[in-house]
């Protein structure tokens, strides 16, 4: 049987209860993540039971690419990486947007040159086969446009923000499938 929780600590929680409940039959825990309604979603999964299904990897595949976990332990990484990870992509598209606005384009002329940016950069990146580092050197010509802007990113933090925004994404995962309620800011 292929069992599909919409996230992680449903998963958690709901999982000892139907294991439970149907016995020695195939249980399936996955997780849906990284915007799978597109079909180029990634869906992480660990094993419950005995296996997995073909049923389940016709199903689970339908939703984009997949990746087998053999640890549970890996889905809150992936949670806080991939699943969590639309929201880290479209607010550095947002800044970019909004920087054009500022800059001088029309909204809608900046949203066109900032989601080809993203889709050229992503399908590049994608074919070439090639570490991330060594593309960002491939575009930065010394004392250029692009190095100048690198060093205000560098210098305002940004690795180090999207470091700790992932750790917190990957703790609260943590947290709530240890059966911790979702709570407000503080």
């Amino acid at each position: 049987r292929c069992l599909h929780f919409p996230s992680l600590e449903r998963c958690r929680e709901d999982a000892g209860q139907v294991a439970d409940i149907l016995g020695d039959e195939e249980v399936v825990l996955h997780e849906a993540l990284d915007m799978p309604e597109t079909g180029m979603g990634l869906v992480a999964q660990a094993l419950g039971k005995v296996g997995l299904a073909v049923e389940a990897q016709a199903i689970l595949g339908a939703l984009g690419q997949e990746l087998y976990v053999n640890d549970e332990s890996f889905l809150d990484m992936a949670t806080a990486l991939s699943g969590t990870g639309p929201a880290y992509i479209f607010i550095f598209m947002e800044a970019l947007v909004d920087a054009g606005v500022h800059l001088g384009f029309s909204r809608r002329v900046a949203e066109q040159l900032v989601f080809q940016t993203m889709r050229g950069s992503l399908e590049y990146a994608a074919q070439s086969g090639k570490h991330v580092a060594e593309l960002r050197n491939q575009v930065t010509s010394p004392g250029g446009t692009t190095a100048a802007a690198l060093y205000q990113l560098e210098k305002g933090g940004l690795r180090t923000v999207l470091s700790r925004a992932i750790w917190a994404a990957y703790q609260r995962s943590v947290d709530l499938g240890q059966g911790e309620k979702p709570k407000g800011p503080s």
